[in-house]
């Protein structure tokens, strides 16, 4: 007897069609995806941060070093 809930709404997904399950299953697999996403886009953006403050300090240091 697993529920879901939808707008608020709890449901009962034993009785549910199996085309309405498998949107469920849709809907759960793009949650997932945008969380490996935003996951993945945090890593991207610590790296990119890293990045820019090596060449600030390069530039900093010694402005030959940018050449």
């Amino acid at each position: 007897m697993a529920k879901v809930t939808i707008d608020g709404t709890e449901y009962e997904t034993d009785g549910m069609s199996s085309d309405a399950k498998a949107q469920i299953q849709n809907v759960m697999y793009c949650d997932r995806k945008l969380e490996e996403l935003k996951n993945e886009a945090a890593v991207i953006q610590t790296a990119r941060n890293a990045y820019a403050r090596s060449l600030s300090e390069m530039l900093a240091g010694d402005p030959e070093k940018a050449n």
